[in-house]
């Protein structure tokens, strides 16, 4: 009651909670984790306020998880010691759009649909990188975890375009980072040491970001898709090089289930933007005869009759690729976010395919290319929220999944605590030792969210 007391002395009595039926919602996140115990919930309103319950925190060494809008599905925000969740929702304000220098400066709680409807209202020839995710997602929080949007294929993942932010850290200090360090401007992070990456990747465990300014992009006039279909994976390598090779493209993803038969192939998606109409037709053009000639045109087929509804979905910002996934009876939904090399999609495809069979699934995948270097490979895996059964057969797919990715030299992105694990035992062992020191010299008190990236116990 000690620390409640102080907790509703910071941010008052409506923003603090350690009820029950409250602590439920922030005990579990809509993945297939296990769910965790909460001890007290804070929203705080100001920079000035996570500053006082990070010292607070310190002083009582109780543990602290900042919380976005909860939606990575690895429980990356769920606590694994209890303690207080922090949740960003009332730090909800858009404070400045250079529309010169093309950058937004916000604060951690504002969500991708606040952003996107702002900047469509108030500077419509603008736009960020939008990911395909519920409207409720944080900007701050899909960059700090390196998440990707619907222009990363053109301008990189969502963490590449963070120009500065403002961070609480540990021990209660509150440091500027990027050119704010220097001046008035958010406009640049470079050429100075890349702190922001003490941050990005982290899941909370270095400090808490308050403000974050982003990189904005022109927003184009026109978009189209067009969708390529072929059954050789085998081709697929070869195929995403050929066509990442004209650098014309906004978004692309590839997407197949097996079920029902009509979606049982490998689907290219590529999307196209323009601001005039005769840049447009003359991508489509280069697209439609590079496909149509790739090896001899017996690989690709052009999917003429793309149903409206689809092309609807692909064309959204953000694309709604994943609605193809098989939910099941009961809602529930996870995937494996991998990071492979080109090269090594055709042997994920097949090993995936052999895990979705091994647990009785069908087989899902939507992956989307990032830039002409790698793909976000998605392991999907529905399940029926209120059977246990099925949820322990999830996790078990999930961790074939990221044990198959670790094997094939790929990257586990935003993974559970036992990805995390996976990861660390194999790499370099110098490097794990070298994160748990940064996480040291930040978080003397290992206070912020614990039990990530920490080396398992033998």
């Amino acid at each position: 009651m000690e620390i409640y007391g102080a907790l509703r002395d910071i941010v008052g009595d409506s923003f603090v909670s350690n009820q029950p039926e409250e602590l439920f919602l922030y005990s579990r996140d809509s993945g297939a984790q296990p769910p965790r115990k909460v001890d007290y919930v804070v929203m705080p309103g100001s920079v000035d306020d996570v500053q006082k319950v990070v010292l607070l925190a310190n002083k009582t060494r109780t543990p602290i998880t900042p919380l976005g809008g909860g939606f990575t599905l690895s429980a990356l925000v769920v606590p694994h010691k209890g303690g207080i969740v922090m949740d960003m929702k009332r730090m909800d304000r858009i404070i400045e759009v250079d529309p010169i220098n093309r950058y937004v400066l916000l604060e951690a709680g504002v969500s991708q649909a606040a952003l996107k409807s702002y900047l469509d209202k108030y500077h419509p020839d603008l736009q960020h990188s939008t990911p395909e995710a519920p409207p409720t997602v944080t900007v701050t929080g899909n960059a700090l975890i390196q998440g990707h949007g619907h222009i990363s294929p053109r301008y990189g993942i969502n963490s590449e375009m963070i120009n500065g932010m403002e961070v609480v850290l540990p021990t209660g200090e509150i440091c500027r980072i990027g050119s704010s360090s220097l001046c008035p401007a958010w406009f640049t992070r470079g050429p100075l040491p890349d702190l922001p990456g003490l941050f990005i990747g982290w899941y909370g465990t270095t400090g808490i970001v308050t403000k974050l300014a982003m990189k904005l992009y022109p927003k184009p006039r026109y978009r189209e898709v067009i969708v390529f279909s072929s059954d050789d994976i085998d081709a697929i390598p070869e195929a995403i090089v050929e066509i990442t090779r004209l650098d014309l493209l906004e978004d692309f993803f590839l997407i197949t289930q097996e079920k029902p038969d009509w979606m049982n192939h490998v689907f290219y998606v590529l999307i196209l933007s323009a601001n005039y109409e005769e840049e447009l037709e003359l991508k489509k053009r280069l697209y439609r005869e590079l496909l149509t000639k790739f090896k001899g045109g017996n690989t690709m087929t052009i999917v003429e009759d793309l149903h409206p509804a689809l092309e609807k979905r692909f064309l959204d910002v953000p694309p709604l690729a994943a609605l193809s996934a098989d939910f099941r009876k009961g809602g529930g939904f996870e995937y494996t976010g991998a990071i492979f090399p080109i090269s090594s999609i055709p042997q994920a495809w097949r090993g995936g395919m052999e895990i979705s069979h091994k647990y009785s699934m069908i087989c899902s995948y939507v992956h989307q290319v990032l830039g002409c270097h790698s793909i976000m490979f998605g392991f999907n895996y529905s399940f029926n929220r209120a059977d246990e059964e099925d949820i322990e057969k999830t996790r078990k797919a999930l961790d074939d999944s990221n044990r198959l990715t670790l094997d094939l030299n790929g990257m586990i992105w935003k993974g559970e605590v036992g990805a995390q694990q996976h990861t660390m035992q194999k790499m370099d062992p110098n490097t794990a030792q070298l994160i748990q020191r940064v996480k040291k010299l930040l978080d003397p008190k290992s206070i912020m969210n614990p039990g990530n990236w920490e080396v398992a116990n033998d």
